[in-house]
């Protein structure tokens, strides 16, 4: 008995049947996890298809999610920017018809370089930006990364090629060049389920104390969290996204290669590839020699602006 005693509280004991020296404990094989335990945030990106800050906003949120989005969970909703003009004024903005839009689209592109050309606020402007919110949430529901997809693709289309996004046709062309039945989503777009869908997204913005866009809020599982308003720096999001998780030093994800993120975006504007990159604008030329082969992309420039499409 005393030998057993002196085998089991020495450390150097050494078991014939488990083949363990020491303490073998009671379980042959455990699972064990030596990554500190961590708590999860819900980022709250409250947008709109046709707001021009939102998408001045799209270069630096690409590289905030790429870095740090293994740290929170991603949802887009959309606010309601413009249900139509039938009363609608904008003040602040100087706003009360859709042809004093223009010049303030202008100035938003010029000022973030994300180019904007917003004639189309002079002769075939967009009635409201419902229907495009709607056919959003349609393709959403079935898979949130085909509506991240349409949301740029819809932004490329009215901010640079000044495409109304809110006619029928033009969102049933998107659609299909998504490789969708354009006409089937557009139809059930309009439907009472596009519309339920929408006013959900409605609610829930006004639940979070939403009130102009892009608001970007940030919710950790205690249901404390941060809202931001206006297009940011990205280390103003790295510090919202601390405060939420209540940790310091997040650790940054390697951003993707050009080939990677060209593949995924197959359109990619300057500016998104100077913030993505820590380039400055004359850099850009040779990073895209240096990183593409030439018969992978065309270089194009619209409204003063280079930027780069994916040659499939």
């Amino acid at each position: 008995m005393n030998e057993e005693i002196r085998m089991s509280n020495n450390p150097m004991a050494c078991d014939i049947t488990t083949g363990v020296c020491g303490d073998a404990g009671d379980d042959v094989l455990e699972i064990i996890d030596l990554n500190p335990p961590q708590k999860t945030v819900k980022l709250y990106y409250v947008t709109d298809p046709i707001c021009s800050h939102c998408w001045a906003l799209e270069p630096v949120m690409r590289r905030f999610e790429a870095e740090y989005g293994q740290y929170f969970k991603f949802q887009t909703v959309v606010g309601g920017l413009l249900k139509g003009w039938d009363g609608f004024a904008d003040v602040k903005n100087g706003i009360g018809k859709p042809a004093d839009v223009a010049g303030h689209w202008r100035e938003v592109g010029e000022h973030s370089r994300m180019p904007i050309d917003g004639s189309l606020w002079l002769d075939n402007y967009i009635q409201s930006s419902y229907p495009p919110s709607r056919v959003f949430k349609i393709i959403q529901q079935k898979d949130a990364q085909l509506g991240h997809v349409f949301l740029r693709r819809a932004r490329e289309a009215v901010f640079v090629f000044n495409r109304n996004i809110g006619d029928e046709s033009e969102m049933i062309d998107i659609v299909n060049h998504m490789g969708l039945n354009g006409e089937a989503i557009v139809s059930e777009a309009g439907t009472d389920t596009g519309l339920e869908l929408m006013e959900q997204d409605f609610a829930l913005a006004a639940s979070l104390g939403v009130r102009g866009f892009p608001t970007i809020v940030m919710v950790n599982e205690d249901n404390k969290g941060v809202k931001i308003v206006g297009p940011r720096s990205i280390d103003t999001y790295i510090q919202a996204l601390e405060q939420a998780l209540g940790a310091q030093g997040l650790q940054a994800k390697p951003v993707p290669s050009l080939t990677q993120l060209l593949d995924k975006e197959v359109l990619l504007f300057s500016k998104e590839i100077e913030v993505m990159y820590d380039l400055e604008p004359s850099d850009v030329n040779a990073f895209l020699q240096q990183e593409l082969s030439a018969d992978a992309f065309s270089l194009k420039e619209i409204l003063g602006e280079k930027y780069i499409e994916l040659v499939r």
